[in-house]
């Protein structure tokens, strides 16, 4: 089934007098409960990319085509709740609330959907069962190590029920044994049937993913597929 399609789009920011082409024609498809990898040097339009995809950003031009529907004029409040629903995102660097438990920061998508407060802290708690961090559930990110708050930002991306992953630089801020840890986590809800997207500058990372897409200059250069 393609879950995602970009048809010619482009990504045009104007910087004073000058513009720059973040994005600059990719067509791309991916279907559902596939592992690809992001790769390309600094600004090659990765990051961009991904937030296109997510809804974080949207096109200057061209269209998206999401589980078969045109969402290029969405408006911004229909792009979000298929944002809040569709999709979990995890960020180089956590964004996890200092002040509030792990639980608690794993509960927060779910604050606004009318899910019942017994409901939402049972669900918090499944997932950091999910990730290995259910006996730190309590502890509030300070007293955890790198690799135990992006296990809380894995688990808060899952609680929602998302069936896409979006991870921009998940290890970047990880030593190699952590980081290794949180790519096994990957691996394992992929096998699970979660559609995994991951941007990354490190080739031992993107090969984890069946298929990896290379970047430069804001287009599509080349892809990789693994062979099974």
């Amino acid at each position: 089934m393609k879950l995602i399609e970009l048809i010619n789009v482009k990504r045009i920011y104007k910087m004073g007098e000058t513009i720059v082409k973040a994005i600059n024609g990719i067509t791309l498809k991916i279907d559902k409960g596939e592992y690809v990898a992001v790769m390309g040097p600094s600004g090659s339009g990765k990051s961009t990319l991904l937030h296109i995809i997510g809804f974080l950003d949207r096109p200057t031009e061209g269209r998206y085509v999401f589980k078969g529907e045109d969402v290029s004029n969405y408006s911004e409040d229909d792009l979000a709740k298929i944002r809040n629903r569709e999709i979990g995102f995890v960020f180089q660097a956590f964004h996890l609330i200092p002040r509030i438990r792990a639980i608690d920061n794993v509960e927060l998508p779910l604050i606004y959907t009318g899910i019942p407060s017994h409901k939402r802290r049972e669900l918090a708690f499944k997932c950091l069962k999910e990730v290995g961090l259910q006996d730190r559930a309590n502890h509030k990110p300070h007293e955890l190590s790198g690799g135990e708050m992006q296990r809380v930002a894995i688990a808060r991306a899952l609680v929602t029920g998302a069936e896409i992953l979006l991870a921009d630089e998940p290890t970047g801020n990880l030593d190699t044994k952590s980081g290794n840890e949180i790519m096994n986590i990957f691996d394992k809800l992929n096998k699970n049937g979660k559609t995994i997207i991951v941007v990354t500058h490190d080739p031992e990372i993107a090969k984890r993913a069946k298929r990896i897409i290379y970047l430069r200059d804001g287009k599509v250069e080349r892809e990789e597929i693994k062979k099974v």
